[in-house]
């Protein structure tokens, strides 16, 4: 009988040291490998006025957009998608955060961008800033952004469309590339809000 009790309190042990050095929940991103931090910038709040910067969003997974207001299809259904995600989440949803950035100055000043954004998830924040400033964040995060003219005039804007997830100590971890459903969006947050 000793001797199955001892069994029973080694296999205990071995589950509680294997639990404790388990690996976190593998993300449906692309990760960063390793972790770096997610560049800051500062551009003009849409939603409160005064300084839209990660910074302000530190203990919160945030999730980083780049899109345009006309944009026909991408940017809505993009946006669709993580608000849906964050219903599915429930009170874990208090802890992400949407931050759009436009690529398109010339038309999205903050008061577009208030409404557009209010449409999706009241929570949703976004901004813009001058041009030079606004190529700089894109730089910093690899995101390319290009007029297209339109034969009908005006023009349309391509532009990179996948959402980065920086966690919530700031560092850059994941890229989701577009067309993910809202379920990859919940998974891989949880995922985060989970790390210690």
């Amino acid at each position: 009988m000793k001797i199955v009790q001892r069994l029973l309190v080694l296999f205990a042990s071995l589950l509680l040291a294997a639990s404790a050095t388990a690996k976190p929940a593998a993300l449906k991103a692309g990760v960063f490998d390793p972790p770096r931090a997610a560049p800051e910038f500062i551009a003009v709040s849409a939603s409160k006025g005064g300084e839209l910067k990660l910074a302000n969003y530190r203990g919160k997974v945030v999730l980083l957009v780049f899109g345009f207001t006309q944009c026909p299809e991408v940017c809505p259904t993009t946006l669709a998608t993580l608000a849906q995600a964050r219903k599915q989440m429930g009170a874990q949803a208090d802890a992400v955060q949407v931050v759009y950035v436009t690529v398109d100055p010339e038309r999205d000043d903050i008061e577009r961008i208030r409404q557009y954004l209010a449409a999706f998830d009241p929570s949703f924040v976004g901004g813009t800033a001058r041009p030079p400033a606004l190529e700089a964040v894109r730089k910093n995060y690899g995101v390319s952004a290009a007029k297209v003219p339109l034969s009908s005039g005006g023009y349309a804007m391509n532009h990179s469309t996948s959402i980065y997830l920086i966690d919530r100590a700031g560092l850059l971890r994941a890229l989701m590339p577009y067309g993910h459903g809202a379920a990859d969006f919940v998974h891989d947050l949880q995922a985060l809000l989970a790390e210690k």
